[in-house]
């Protein structure tokens, strides 16, 4: 076998790669490889950091480029004038990034994000960087153009950066009610706006541009882009753009029929990263450190903590016992793969007993703690149903991925700030041994929320989830009072069997009240789905309004 040719430049801030070799070379940070020339193709044997280890395999003359770039990831690869099947590298310029697969593209920073690894790449918002390496997943090996540092980053907090999930107005897959709760929610002036995805007409965007009147005070009026065939985008056919950005920057210089020209954009939040870092799943118990207690219930404690000395997190403790550490691990790694806007964000797990499960920290407690609160006292009606409605979409998700939540109510929902929601401890209630909880009726057993079906005879499907939705909306009703007040568990389970359902609270509309009953049918399958659920709470107070205004009026 002859030795293929392979001619490398030294880069004084990159790892070592020795000049000029034509068989074997080393590098401080990852495979480097001896290359053999064979009829078919090429051969080779690479060398890792834990030692020489011989992979002999034959990739095929045209996939070597591709081979080397993953091996080389700081270094452009072209192909070498002198022989096929090498290769010659050079850096890379400072204006392109070379994807798996092909193409050249940046990429630019949507939020600041701070290392919390040493693996990691601090970044500021707004930074352009080179996508190094995308086919782990939801980290990607990164290099900033701006400080030439290296690194792994958040996929989802980059964007190309010509592409319109660039523009800061551009919010994406947001709903349109999520779109109000953000323009209402956060102290912003009239003419405060975004742009989203239609959720009606596929291929469509829609401006929601936050308002004002003295009949309506604060509203979000909402205005349908429609794009033309030729590729221009228009809310009213008389004015056309050949672009978004074009129609975002007319309307913020003339109102031209909208309700007020386009002012400010409104603030994005931060999206939680998928996961905590790259790799970082079952972690070690003295990378994260308890803070703060809050809160203890009968299997465990909740606390506030830091991972890594970097994140704040949630971390739930299991008492030793409480579940099996193999069928916690297996049940976790569905878990993790549920992932939803309103689904507390499942980060990491200590596998070995005590367990521990890291979650994102969400600012303002359990749902149940803030009802009581001073805040919760407050709420009014458009607040709590806005709360349900959340809720209701997040179980609509498990309803779609045939997920089982098992313990729904408003001790296991979370809260964060402007009045967020969002569903945690999904699943976790199948795996608890405890004879007080597997017998169904002992005391630790929550019989007030459970489907007669499910506390009688062990049928926990999404529609027993139905009626514990049904059960949380009194909590919200009542600021957090136990359901089913002055009974005792074993009297609520007779009393439903026999037909009673609970009344309507206090100040709460009867045509909720209706929807609770519909959660609470004896029959399991005519309850509502969550899908239901969802919408009927989403357009509780805009039923009769127009979806969108009529952008021919203008």
């Amino acid at each position: 076998m002859v030795p293929g040719y392979l001619q490398t430049r030294r880069l004084a801030f990159r790892p070592s790669i020795s000049s000029e070799q034509t068989s074997c070379f080393s590098w401080s940070k990852g495979p480097l490889s001896a290359f053999w020339q064979t009829p078919s193709g090429l051969s080779c044997a690479f060398l890792l950091r834990s030692g020489f280890r011989h992979d002999y395999s034959t990739i095929k003359k045209g996939l070597i480029g591709g081979v080397l770039q993953r091996w080389l990831p700081f270094w452009k690869v072209l192909p070498s004038p002198q022989r096929k099947s090498g290769a010659l590298s050079e850096p890379f310029s400072p204006d392109c990034s070379i994807w798996p697969g092909g193409g050249v593209t940046t990429f630019v920073a949507l939020y600041d994000y701070e290392s919390r690894t040493a693996s990691d790449l601090t970044f500021k918002k707004g930074e352009r960087l080179q996508i190094i390496n995308n086919t782990e997943g939801d980290w990607w090996l990164a290099r900033s153009l701006t400080t030439g540092e290296s690194g792994y980053i958040p996929s989802n907090y980059v964007a190309p950066s010509d592409s319109i999930q660039a523009e800061e107005w551009y919010f994406g897959k947001i709903t349109r009610r999520d779109s109000e709760r953000l323009l209402l929610s956060l102290q912003n002036r009239r003419g405060t706006f975004l742009v989203r995805e239609s959720e009606t007409t596929k291929g469509a965007y829609c401006l929601s541009v936050l308002d004002y009147d003295n009949t309506k005070g604060l509203n979000v009026k909402h205005y349908k882009i429609r794009k033309l065939d030729s590729g221009g985008f228009y809310i009213t056919s008389r004015t056309q753009f050949s672009s978004l950005q074009q129609l975002v920057y007319h309307y913020h210089k003339h109102a031209d029929g909208l309700c007020h020209c386009l002012t400010e954009v409104c603030p994005m939040l931060k999206p939680q990263t998928q996961g905590l870092a790259r790799d970082a799943w079952e972690i070690s118990r003295e990378s994260l450190h308890l803070d703060l207690k809050l809160g203890q219930g009968c299997f465990g404690e909740v606390w506030m903590g830091t991972w890594n000395g970097t994140t704040r997190v949630a971390i739930k403790t299991l008492k030793t016992g409480t579940m099996s550490p193999e069928a916690f691990l297996q049940e976790a790694q569905v878990m993790k793969k549920l992932r939803h806007e309103k689904l507390v964000q499942l980060y990491a797990v200590v596998s070995e007993e005590p367990i521990y499960i890291v979650t994102e920290y969400m600012s303002q407690g359990s749902l149940l703690d803030f009802l009581k609160g001073d805040t919760g006292k407050l709420l009014r009606l458009p607040q709590l149903v806005d709360m349900a409605s959340q809720i209701a979409a997040g179980m609509a998700y498990v309803e779609r991925m045939n997920y089982v939540h098992r313990d729904l109510r408003a001790a296991n929902i979370l809260v964060g700030d402007n009045l967020a929601c969002k569903v945690a401890d999904f699943g976790l209630a199948r795996l608890i041994e405890d004879n007080e909880y597997t017998a169904r009726q002992g005391a630790k057993f929550p019989i007030k929320w459970t489907a007669p079906e499910a506390a009688l005879y062990g049928r926990f499907t999404i529609k027993s989830d139905v009626w514990s939705f049904g059960v949380l909306l009194t909590e919200l009703a009542t600021k957090g009072r136990v359901p089913y007040p002055g009974m005792v568990n074993r009297e609520v389970l007779d009393q439903v069997e026999r037909g009673y359902r609970m009344p309507c609270p206090a100040e709460c509309p009867a045509s909720m009240h209706e929807l609770m009953l519909t959660c609470w049918r004896k029959d399991a399958e005519e309850r509502p789905t969550f899908e239901y659920l969802q919408g009927f709470l989403e357009d509780y107070f805009t039923s009769t309004e127009p979806q969108y205004q009529p952008g021919e009026n203008l």
